[in-house]
């Protein structure tokens, strides 16, 4: 069961981040970004009031909670109703306590040491950041060269118009905030969220041919 959102997210390819202070403008953007197909997505804790989205979001998506760097922070998203989480950093607290609760754990890294560290301790998807200040794609393409068997979604300032390029350059999906809604109405999110999906599968559709 634990592998099954991340294989969604591995054939999405594309990872919506929502991070905002208010719990209504979180579920408002979910319900936007769900209209648009997607399934997975992550509702970083920035305060305790996110939960509350958490809890709403989870009866209609796959929720992840993103920002967890504490066991009490992890068991306050369980409770709410998250499926999976994610941190910043890799730690093995996290991993242990994905292992205890059967939970996937998305773990952030930001060198190929981390990245690689994370691999060795079964992470099955690993969370590049920031990797626009990092290098970009150059920076996926280089770490991939070396160690083309990890799974990264870089994350990090990437716009909608870089996820195709991002793909390209063997990222097993990307990881997309405030550029997917900031000042746009949910109608707009919705038709945004439409037409990236629509671009990704395009371009896997024609790279398999």
């Amino acid at each position: 069961m634990s592998e099954n959102y991340i294989q969604t997210i591995g054939q999405d390819k594309i990872y919506p981040i929502i991070r905002c202070k208010e719990a209504n403008q979180a579920v408002e953007i979910a319900k936007a970004l769900v209209e648009g197909g997607i399934r997975v997505l992550e509702i970083n804790v920035e305060n305790p009031s996110l939960y509350s989205a958490i809890a709403e979001v989870s009866k209609f998506a796959h929720v992840c909670a993103g920002g967890i760097i504490t066991s009490l922070q992890a068991d306050a998203a369980f409770e709410s109703g998250a499926q999976l989480f994610s941190s910043p950093i890799f730690q093995m607290n996290m991993v242990k306590i994905s292992k205890n609760k059967q939970v996937p754990f998305i773990a952030g890294a930001s060198t190929a040491n981390e990245a690689y560290n994370a691999w060795k301790s079964r992470i099955p998807l690993i969370k590049l950041y920031p990797t626009e200040a990092m290098g970009g794609v150059q920076y996926i393409e280089d770490i991939l060269r070396q160690m083309p068997f990890l799974n990264l979604m870089p994350m990090g300032n990437i716009k909608l118009s870089e996820v195709v390029t991002y793909i390209k350059a063997g990222a097993a999906a990307v990881g997309v905030g405030r550029d997917f809604y900031q000042g746009f109405t949910p109608k707009e999110i919705t038709a945004r969220t439409r037409e990236i999906l629509k671009e990704v599968k395009d371009f896997t559709e024609w790279s398999k041919k």
